[in-house]
């Protein structure tokens, strides 16, 4: 947990869970299954299962952190928290129980706005109806090339307050996406050894369709040998977009 991140568009991470596993091309550079690694080495108390050495590593088990889920009381200033920026709450082993706590967690901390994403979509969408969702949740998946676009059907049947798409690490063009009932667009170029090339062309096209369909438009990093090697700049300038804090998404007006 982080009161103060370096993510660009967040102000601080919240982690009740912890771990993964890779599912799919955008894990394949995990910035967080490295840092699990050397928190585990360490001796960070919650970096010490691991996980499957096939598709996770030491340290990235996935775990349940209830001794967690009050940080959020004791920050009394509103802050837009980024929630498992080490691990996927809607992984197949993180109980629906304790997805229900995090939930109530939040709702009852509207001062502060949750920002939750995910790769599983379809246990988030198969779960949409069982859980209480708070209006200061934006919810989110990450989409990295366009074989994964399903996610974002899954996530419109999802009751959110406000829908967005985080495309990093964007390995792809998506020239199909479809931002109805989203109200929010992240992109960001791969980092971390071997990191692979994000064209500015896929970036330009999913900025001229947000600006057409004015969804907000949040262009991260290049990435890099470092997250910061290449900069942010798009054409000359930060792209910033965010929406703002306390609105639904349009699809929710």
């Amino acid at each position: 947990m982080a009161d103060g991140s370096s993510i660009e568009w967040t102000e601080a991470t919240w982690n009740p869970t912890t771990g993964c596993d890779r599912i799919s091309p955008g894990c394949d550079n995990c910035y967080a299954l490295v840092l699990a690694k050397r928190l585990k080495a360490m001796g960070a108390a919650k970096y010490q299962a691991d996980g499957n050495p096939a598709t996770s590593g030491p340290g990235f088990g996935v775990t349940v952190h209830p001794r967690t889920l009050d940080l959020p009381y004791h920050w009394r200033q509103p802050r837009l928290v980024f929630v498992n920026s080490m691990s996927d709450l809607f992984h197949a082993k993180v109980p629906l129980a304790f997805i229900r706590d995090v939930f109530a967690v939040m709702a009852d901390t509207p001062r502060h706005t949750y920002q939750l994403l995910t790769k599983r979509t379809v246990r988030l969408r198969r779960l949409a109806e069982r859980l209480d969702w708070p209006a200061n949740l934006w919810m989110g998946v990450s989409v990295e090339n366009s074989d994964h676009l399903p996610r974002i059907d899954d996530l419109r049947e999802v009751p959110a307050a406000l829908r967005f798409i985080s495309a990093e690490p964007l390995l792809g063009p998506l020239d199909s996406l479809d931002l109805t009932g989203i109200g929010w667009v992240i992109t960001g170029g791969e980092s971390g050894p071997g990191a692979r090339d994000c064209d500015p062309d896929w970036v330009r096209r999913i900025r001229d369709r947000c600006n057409a369909e004015d969804v907000p438009f949040f262009h991260k990093q290049w990435g890099g040998p470092r997250p910061k090697s290449r900069g942010r700049d798009l054409d000359g300038r930060a792209h910033d977009g965010m929406p703002t804090r306390g609105l639904a998404s349009k699809a929710q007006r």
